[in-house]
């Protein structure tokens, strides 16, 4: 369900989708998806909203994709042997998600 959050670093109210909870000695912070800025960020429980009907009917400038048969790749770095390789990987490394934002803006 999209919800509205109220956004410490942009300084404003936003879309978003909440993506996980978190329950931290302070109390609870919500890990929200921002439709608009195509951003992640944390948010505490009192600043969500319900969203307000017309408000919800205007489309999201930001949607969640994938790259078509875009697998991560790492690098194998074998000491025994003193070579480097490249190969698959599960999970994209640090560096590679950075070196696309990087690309994309």
């Amino acid at each position: 369900q999209v919800c509205v959050v109220f956004s410490e670093e942009l300084g404003c109210w936003c879309r978003a989708l909440v993506v996980s909870v978190r329950c931290q000695v302070d109390g609870y912070q919500l890990s929200c998806f921002l439709l608009d800025y195509a951003k992640y960020c944390s948010v505490a429980p009192e600043n969500i909203r319900v969203l307000a009907g017309a408000f919800a009917k205007i489309p999201h400038r930001a949607k969640k994709c994938r790259l078509h048969c875009t697998k991560p790749l790492t690098l194998h770095i074998d000491y025994c042997e003193n070579t480097a390789k490249i190969g698959p990987a599960k999970r994209w490394d640090t560096a590679a998600i950075h070196h696309f934002r990087k690309l994309l803006e």
